[in-house]
Parts: structure tokens; C-alpha cells; sequence
């Protein structure tokens, strides 16, 4: 293996000790004997303020297993709209600039990025590749410009349009752009104004973190099973884009069925006025917990009866597979989908749960009834067939060794690793 190892540069805005699938990506590449050296920023996600821990002791968080972690300054995101965009900003000038210097001398491989929005923190990477003449991939897990017009960031046409033009500059150097779902294909494309070979135009899924695939060992939950209660969890951001008002909704038609209990676990920008809805509607089956350890969750899920995933319908969200879906199918529990397009897709194909139309409080209420009826086999069925299906098309170990082979075969364009 060590003939072949391969030197890898990740750039990435957020990383361990951060919650992030990224982090994945390089203990499977570390474990394989691969040199891995991660650019990233101060560790502020998602609190808004540099972790407590590393301003006591920066020195603990230089490597993460068996990987040098780089570090670059940068703004922490902070509450507000403008301090997020400074956070924004002075990653990508930063890891341009100070990461480039801090990499001097150094050759790679590959560079990976890991496009977490706003793309523009692919740029270090490019320029990095340009510098080192290494060949780049980008993880494109958002579709730009056109999410910036959806949450509001940007209504301008213009502004839009020129964000267009960054995004193109973005493809047209990008040796390798690595999609999420098979429906940002066509998008993607009309962004590379430059012709992008089919070969070097990927569909690369999310995957489960660690540990949601393995099996759960035993240890006490945020809650206790309840054999004559039918318990649905929802788990993640707390924010404008899961559709919560039509989730509460489906839990106040619901009200008065005893044996339906809504659990709800994580923090965001919702999060407030999803507690004032609960005490203004009294749904007492609504149990709101707050934001909980991801190591925590598998223990969480095992206790469901179901897991929600919900979005707000777009036509950008309906192309995007939220990693969410990931988690709970290799979690082995049966799904509810508020969602459209891709999501509520997988969910059909996979036989793991049922799902209906975004933002749609009745009909949700209507699917919940069905599975809560539903006999506890078929329920069980459904789990083990989203096992599967995540086991046959998002296994972490079968993308990562995709990737790798991607790799090795880039790298054999431009002479073989040493």
C-alpha cells in the first residue's frame, strides 16, 4: 500500500471538532495508509463561537486520526446575518491566502472540496490546484446561485446573475465536480460554460455518519420506548427550510389520539417559535428537547417507531437528497417523508416508509395514522428494507473506495502517486 498511497489535501470550512460527514471521509482515508492533510478554519460551528476547548488548548486539535489539521483565521459565525457572511468571506479569503502560504512547498495528489455552502468556498481549492498543479474535486452538495434567491439571502436579479458568474468560474476549473443527486446534473452543467466530459461529472451521495452505521450498542435514550404509544422522532435543524409549520399541524389533528407522540431534538432558528406553538396549541404530544450529542442519536432512533425527515417545497429542495435520509435509513427504522422530488423518491424506492406532499399537515397526519396502524412487522420490514437499499446505494465504505479509485485514475493522468 505505501507504494501507492496517495497525498490527499481536504478543504473544508468546517471540520472535526465539528460535527461533519467530512470527518468520515478522512478516517477512512487515514485507515487505508493515505497522507491526509485538512485546510479548515477555527472549530465555531454550529454555536457561532470558537469551541471553548480549542481556545484553551489549539495544540489537542492539530490532528484528527492520523491527520494534519491546518488551520486558518477567520470570523465565527456569530447570530446575525452579517457576521455569517463575514464568516463567509474571511474563510475563503484566508484559506486562499494564509492556507496557500502555510502549504508552501508541499505537493499533493488530490485536492478535495467539500462544498458545503456558499460555494465560494471552493475557491482555496482552485487556487491551491492551480498553484500546486494538482487535479481538484468539488463536492457540490447545494445548487448555487439558485438556493441564495430561496432562503432570501439574494432577490436581486443582478446580483444573482453575477453570483452565476462566480459559480461558472468555479466548474470551468474544476477538474472534478461531484454531485449529490442525480437531479443537480443538469443544472451543474449549465454552469460549465466550458464542456464538462461526462466522465469527470459524478453522482457522490451523502452517507450516514459512523454512527448511525453500525449496530447500537445498549445505553440509556432521551426516551423510553412505550410499547402502546407510536412514537415519531425528528431529529436536525430546527429551521425555515423543514417545513414545521405543517408538522405541527399534523400533530394538533392528531391531538387527540393518545397513542401518537411527536419527539423533536435539535436547535435552530425555529426553534423558539416551535416551543411558543406547542404551549399556544397545548400539544402535549409534542416533546421538544433541545439539541442533544450526535453520539446520543442512534440510541434515540432505536426507540422510534418512525423517523421524520420534512421540507418546504422548492423545486431546488425537491433536487436536493437531504443527508437526513441517509441517517435514518441506515438507522434501520421505518420513515415519514414530508418532502418532495428526490427525497420522497428514495424513500418509496427503498420500501423504508411512506411519504406525501411538502407542507401538507393533513396528509401528513393521514400517513402517520397509516403507519401507527400498521402492524409492528410490517413496520420492522420496512426498517430492514432502508437498511438495505442504504447498504446497496449510500454505504460509506463503497463511496469512499469510489472516490479513491477516482483518484488514483486522476492521478494516472498526471503520473502516478510517489
Amino acid at each position: 500500500m505505501a507504494d501507492n498511497r496517495l497525498r490527499v489535501l481536504l478543504v473544508t470550512q468546517y471540520f472535526w471538532p465539528e460535527n461533519m460527514r467530512i470527518n468520515d471521509m478522512v478516517r477512512y482515508f487515514t485507515e487505508q495508509g493515505h497522507e491526509v492533510t485538512v485546510l479548515t478554519g477555527l472549530p465555531n460551528y454550529p454555536e457561532g463561537e470558537v469551541f471553548e476547548a480549542y481556545r484553551e488548548k489549539p495544540e489537542y486539535f492539530k490532528e484528527f486520526q492520523g491527520a494534519e489539521i491546518i488551520r486558518v483565521p477567520l470570523v465565527p459565525r456569530g447570530s446575525g446575518k452579517l457576521t455569517l457572511a463575514l464568516n463567509y468571506l474571511s474563510f475563503f479569503i484566508s484559506a486562499s491566502t494564509v492556507g496557500a502560504y502555510k502549504l508552501k512547498g508541499r505537493q499533493f495528489d488530490a485536492i478535495f472540496m467539500n462544498a458545503v455552502s456558499p460555494i465560494m468556498a471552493a475557491i482555496p481549492a482552485i487556487v491551491i490546484g492551480r498553484l500546486k498543479r494538482t487535479p481538484v474535486f468539488v463536492w457540490v452538495l447545494d445548487l448555487w446561485p439558485e438556493s441564495l434567491s430561496f432562503v432570501g439571502v439574494v432577490k436581486n436579479p443582478k446580483l444573482i446573475a453575477m453570483v452565476g458568474k462566480v459559480v461558472s468560474w468555479i466548474y470551468n476549473r474544476t477538474d472534478y465536480l461531484l454531485v449529490q443527486s442525480h437531479a443537480f446534473v443538469e443544472d451543474v452543467k449549465r454552469y460549465c460554460t466550458k464542456r464538462m466530459p461526462d466522465e469527470r461529472l459524478i453522482y457522490f451521495p451523502s452517507w450516514a455518519e459512523d454512527d448511525f452505521s453500525a449496530s447500537v450498542s445498549p445505553q440509556s435514550s432521551l426516551i423510553d420506548r412505550q410499547a402502546d404509544v407510536f412514537t415519531i422522532v425528528y431529529a436536525g435543524n430546527l429551521g425555515e427550510t423543514q417545513g414545521f409549520p405543517s408538522i405541527l399541524d399534523a400533530a394538533e389533528e392528531l391531538r387527540d389520539q393518545a397513542a401518537i407522540r411527536w419527539v423533536i431534538v435539535g436547535d435552530g432558528r425555529m426553534g423558539n417559535w416551535i416551543a411558543e406553538q406547542i404551549a399556544l396549541r397545548q400539544l402535549d404530544n409534542v416533546l421538544l428537547l433541545g439539541r442533544h450529542p450526535l453520539e446520543e442519536m442512534p440510541a434515540l432512533f432505536a426507540q422510534a417507531d418512525a423517523l421524520l425527515v420534512s421540507l418546504k417545497t422548492n423545486d431546488i429542495i425537491a433536487k436536493t437528497i437531504p443527508g437526513k435520509v441517509q441517517t435514518y435509513l441506515a438507522s434501520g427504522r421505518p420513515l415519514i417523508g414530508a418532502v418532495d422530488g428526490e427525497a420522497a423518491r428514495v424513500i418509496r424506492e427503498s420500501g423504508a416508509g411512506l411519504a406525501c406532499p411538502s407542507g401538507d399537515g393533513k396528509a401528513l397526519s393521514r400517513i402517520v395514522l397509516e403507519l401507527a396502524s400498521a402492524d409492528v412487522e410490517k413496520r420492522n420490514e420496512m426498517g430492514r428494507s432502508g437498511r438495505l437499499y442504504y447498504e446497496q446505494n449510500f454505504s460509506r465504505t463503497k463511496l469512499m473506495k469510489k472516490l479513491e479509485a477516482l483518484m488514483y485514475a486522476a492521478t494516472l493522468r498526471r503520473g502516478a502517486p510517489s
